[in-house]
């Protein structure tokens, strides 16, 4: 990240978003949701993957263990006779996904259980979508067949994406 001319580069704080999306400063959690609220709308992330709280005046580097944020709930909506889900997160922005906020799936290396995402800005800051709504997501899915094999899919404002495979294979 480039700093703006008079922008003060702070390094690196004392600031971590857990996995579960819990704001810690000097490790104590921040429970005041309006001041997470507010550090959220200032929440980017380099080329490099590192997420940095950005404001007029400064930047300051933070740690995020997972993704900043996480995917609530979602809603099945209907836009001209298009199907969109859209998805709220743990500090209340509504995104639906589609061709500016795509879902992926990366598998967990340790449990090999799936992690979902949707990506929230075009700089890769996204939310990581919580296991209820993922489970909720699976059973909107269909099964299609995608480069050889029977995957879940879902489509949202026109895109389709794949969650995984229809069954185990063996």
């Amino acid at each position: 990240m480039v700093p703006r001319p008079g922008q003060i580069v702070c390094g690196e704080i004392d600031m971590r978003i857990d996995a579960d999306g819990t704001w810690f400063y000097h490790g104590t959690p921040i429970n005041r949701q309006k001041l997470v609220k507010l550090f959220s709308t200032v929440v980017r992330r380099d080329e490099a993957g590192d997420y940095w709280l950005i404001t007029p005046a400064e930047m300051a580097r933070i740690t995020v263990d997972d993704a900043p944020f996480l995917a609530v709930e979602m809603a099945e909506t209907n836009d001209k006779g298009v199907r969109c889900l859209a998805f709220r997160t743990n500090v209340d922005k509504w995104v639906t996904a589609g061709p500016e906020h795509p879902i992926r799936l990366d598998i967990d290396a340790e449990t090999g259980e799936p992690r979902p995402y949707i990506r929230l800005a075009e700089d890769g800051v996204e939310a990581r979508i919580n296991r209820a709504v993922f489970y909720e997501l699976v059973e909107n899915a269909v099964v299609a067949h995608v480069e050889g094999h029977d995957m879940l899919v879902v489509e949202s404002a026109g895109e389709r994406f794949v969650l995984g495979p229809a069954s185990e294979e063996t």
